[in-house]
């Protein structure tokens, strides 16, 4: 009884999340032409070692940004990714160096930090009733100086390629005949499939949609709300691990106190590419796509001759309209 209830509230925006689709094929076009536009505009953009540098960028803002769609789904955000990201590699990476643990320990380690943090935001989320921003701001926090006061404020390196545990950072890239052969969207490509079918196909993606629809309704038909509002978050922490170690995989050196804004990409691209801030409606592969848009405009702007501080006043403007459109779909869908 409560799986029907359940998937009727949640089948309830299935009509507007279908038409969703479409908005990602219009995201997709602005990636192609922005891709195009900048290939035009600089010879050096066009570049195989640009791309390289623009996936690099992406694996850890991508892996941020499937994760954080999980709260977005529930009406809510996580903040503390971004800091996350470098306190838990910060950790990992010292385990690694100063401790002499296989690369493995300290990978493993890592992710399992990041789940920590995912319950203890969904604990304070769900259990305790905390606004969402409020919440994971103050995490944010936490994880920001917890990370520098475990390295004493140095930074840490991972093994090299070519060193010993160096294997790590093939997962990402690989060298072949003098090129480095970015592999790493593969597995994006792979995560982004399982957890579409998490979201689309499992009791747990019913109920997060459920939930930002209508949390009381979906509590009424017997839904054990405050456990799948707390695994949103624990996939959220999950993948800012999985981002900590593809971080800690594409730079030579992890520094303490840097990862703010990391988590404004993540949420940013997710807004992008069709999530809605008010909850329930997007999926990953939209996320994926919205992620690029971010991804092109940081990498492409400088190549225009664009400053740091124009490429965040674009970026911004990006997801001002992003959100407006969100805000007149949802309109135009009540009948407003």
């Amino acid at each position: 009884m409560a799986n029907k209830s359940v998937s009727k509230t949640a089948g309830t925006n299935k009509s507007f999340i279908d038409k969703m689709g479409g908005q990602q094929f219009i995201v997709l076009i602005i990636v192609i032409v922005m891709f195009i536009f900048f290939s035009a505009m600089s010879p050096g953009f066009r570049k195989y070692t640009t791309v390289v540098s623009i996936l690099d960028y992406s694996y850890y803002i991508a892996l941020m940004a499937i994760g954080v769609t999980f709260p977005l789904l529930t009406g809510g955000v996580d903040l503390s990714i971004g800091t996350g990201l470098i306190c838990y590699s910060l950790i990992g990476g010292l385990l690694v160096r100063q401790h002499g643990m296989p690369v493995a320990v300290g990978m493993l380690v890592t992710i399992l930090i990041g789940i920590v943090f995912g319950i203890i935001n969904g604990c304070l989320v769900a259990l305790m009733d905390l606004p969402p921003f409020l919440a994971t701001l103050c995490t944010c926090m936490i994880t920001r100086g917890f990370g520098a006061f475990v390295v004493g404020g140095y930074g840490i390196p991972w093994p090299a390629a070519g060193q010993e545990g160096g294997w790590f950072r093939s997962i990402f890239k690989i060298q072949m005949g003098g090129q480095n052969i970015p592999i790493g969207f593969l597995w994006i490509i792979l995560l982004v499939i399982i957890m579409s079918f998490v979201l689309n196909h499992t009791k747990m993606g019913r109920y997060t949609r459920a939930i930002g629809s209508n949390k009381e309704a979906t509590r009424l038909s017997g839904v054990n709300v405050k456990f799948y509002h707390i695994m949103a978050y624990v996939i959220c922490g999950l993948f800012a691990g999985l981002a900590a170690i593809a971080y800690s995989a594409i730079f030579a050196t992890v520094q303490p106190g840097s990862g703010a804004g990391f988590e404004m990409d993540a949420i940013g691209g997710a807004i992008v590419g069709g999530v809605s801030m008010s909850g329930a409606v997007g999926n990953v592969t939209g996320t994926l796509i919205g992620v690029f848009v971010i991804c092109l405009l940081k990498t492409g702007l400088p190549f225009i001759g664009l400053t740091a501080n124009w490429q965040q006043i674009i970026t911004g403007f990006v997801l001002i309209i992003a959100v407006l459109i969100d805000i007149f779909k949802r309109k135009k869908e009540s009948g407003q």
